[in-house]
Parts: C-alpha cells; sequence; structure tokens
C-alpha cells in the first residue's frame, strides 16, 4: 500500500502564488508519472501538470505558463508551483502517482485533496 499526503492549499487573492508539496510512502520500488489534477464543483477532474521520472511533463492547457511542476525521486516527493492564480483555479487539487511496487506491479494512487481557493 501507498499514502500520498499533500499539503500547502488555502486561500489566496487573485494575481498571487501557492506551492502544493506531495509526498509518497509505502511499498514504493519506484514512481514513473506522479503530479496533480484538480476538480471544481460539478466538474470532472483535470489534469493540471504531471511529470515522468525522467522529467517529461504534461500540461492542462489552462496552467501553461503560470504552472510549473518538479520532483525529488530520492524523496518521492512531487512540488507544483503555482502563480499568477485566477479565481478559476479554484478546486481542490488531488495528488496522483503511478507505482512500481517492489513485487514488480504498477498501481495508480490518489491522495486525500487539498482545497486551492483564489478569491479577493
Amino acid at each position: 500500500q501507498v499514502q500520498l499526503v499533500e499539503s500547502g492549499g488555502g486561500l489566496v487573492q487573485p494575481g498571487g502564488s501557492l506551492r502544493l508539496s506531495c509526498a509518497a510512502s509505502g511499498n514504493i520500488f519506484s514512481i514513473d508519472g506522479m503530479g496533480w489534477y484538480r476538480q471544481a464543483p460539478g466538474n470532472q477532474r483535470d489534469l493540471v501538470l504531471t511529470i515522468t521520472s525522467g522529467g517529461t511533463t504534461n500540461y492542462g492547457d489552462s496552467v501553461k505558463g503560470r504552472f510549473t511542476i518538479s520532483r525529488d525521486n530520492a524523496k518521492n516527493t512531487v512540488y507544483l508551483q503555482m502563480n499568477s492564480l485566477k479565481p478559476e483555479d479554484t478546486a481542490v487539487y488531488y495528488c496522483y502517482a503511478r507505482v512500481l511496487h517492489f513485487g514488480r506491479r504498477y498501481d495508480d494512487y490518489w491522495g486525500q485533496g487539498t482545497q486551492v481557493t483564489v478569491s479577493s
């Protein structure tokens, strides 16, 4: 089993910045894709940003140029730096990880979600 623990959400004014962190622990041999999705009330869960262990990124269209992602493979941790935040960025942000277990099986995991609210 694997646990994903998120931190860093909160309330921020439009134009402000926040940094989210997500640390994975448990039965982990390695992590392939790791990143963030978000879900606003009444909407589906959408891609924000993901990054592979080799550093390849995949962006959701609405965050290009404003959000960046990085990861520390040694700590099994991923970071999301969000700049120039807009009210439409308000959502619950979920950490995601595709984990290779020591038993050589892949599984997908989600964090519990952290609320990001952009409002004046």
